[in-house]
């Protein structure tokens, strides 16, 4: 137990801190603003090629370890179908009802498994992300596209979000580099060892600055429901796919923790530009990630890491 807190207290402590810089305003709204974008698109990236690229994935079941991923996704996403034919949950609330069931916060993970696994275990968080990242986005492109109806959903601009994504390409360019056993540059590594040291810090306070505790005020059903899938149904989904593969305990505890992260921030963006339900997305956000203190709590206890 005292690992688990080691390993979750200074995470959701970050997460605090960075809630505390909004309420006083410090440095600024623009300044976090631009945080988000440097954080995204360079000190991720740099994190993701550098583990990637020097990581040792020799004998690793990528397969079975990454199909346990998607399947689990998958299963969240037709249970999220089930449950909305049966209900009158409008087209844009259950976009985000299922963006709050899919999505995972990136930062928050890496965190988590860098604290608990090291090295080894964000190499292979990276592979799983590879895959999961398009897979979402394409589920929530079209969850957008056929109870939404908006025109901006289009499969074109699914594809474009895909091949742009700088984690994605990130993955890639790393685990392309480790493929072909290529070796980087002692200056080039160096300079990503440096890059990634500030990714997990900064990504963790932007979580926190763009916490909304007033939205969780208006909590609805759904609201429950998306919880409730991305907390608690995920995980014994992934955990029941991954012991049928017969996965090893470190690759079952990686998946099973992925499939309990919170939804991600980047969910409000995308109910924005699409149509969606705002207000709930926010509510959603939020809530997941004041619970996963708990829920995480209880999960890595029961995993006895």
């Amino acid at each position: 137990m005292e690992h688990i807190i080691s390993a979750l207290i200074p995470i959701f402590l970050l997460i605090l801190i960075g809630y505390l810089f909004k309420r006083i305003k410090f440095p600024s709204n623009e300044f976090w603003a631009n945080a988000d974008k440097l954080t995204y698109y360079v000190l991720m990236p740099s994190l993701l090629v550098y583990k990637l690229s020097t990581a040792s994935l020799d004998g690793l079941d990528a397969i079975d370890f990454v199909l346990t991923g998607i399947l689990g996704i998958l299963a969240v996403l037709v249970v999220n179908l089930i449950l909305n034919s049966k209900s009158k949950t409008s087209g844009a609330s259950f976009s985000s009802v299922v963006q709050g069931a899919v999505r995972f916060n990136t930062y928050v993970y890496l965190a988590l498994i860098t604290a608990i696994f090291g090295d080894e275990g964000i190499a292979l968080a990276a592979l799983l992300i590879t895959f999961a990242i398009p897979l979402i986005n394409v589920i929530c492109i079209t969850i957008f596209a056929v109870f939404v109806n908006d025109k901006k959903a289009t499969f074109l601009g699914m594809l474009k979000s895909i091949i742009t994504n700088p984690l994605i390409i990130a993955c890639i360019l790393g685990g392309g580099i480790n493929y072909l056993d290529f070796t980087l540059p002692i200056i080039t590594l160096n300079l990503l060892k440096i890059l990634s040291a500030s990714a997990l810090p900064m990504g963790l306070l932007s979580i926190g600055f763009s916490l909304d505790l007033s939205s969780v005020k208006e909590a609805k059903a759904e609201l429950i429901i998306s919880s409730v899938l991305k907390l608690l149904v995920m995980p014994l989904f992934m955990y029941l796919i991954g012991t049928y593969f017969a996965l090893n305990t470190i690759l079952l505890s990686i998946v099973i923790i992925f499939a309990a992260m919170p939804t991600a921030p980047s969910s409000f963006i995308l109910s924005r530009q699409l149509g969606g339900d705002t207000r709930l997305m926010a509510s959603i956000i939020t809530f997941q990630t004041l619970l996963s203190v708990l829920s995480l709590s209880l999960l890595l206890g029961l995993l006895a890491l």
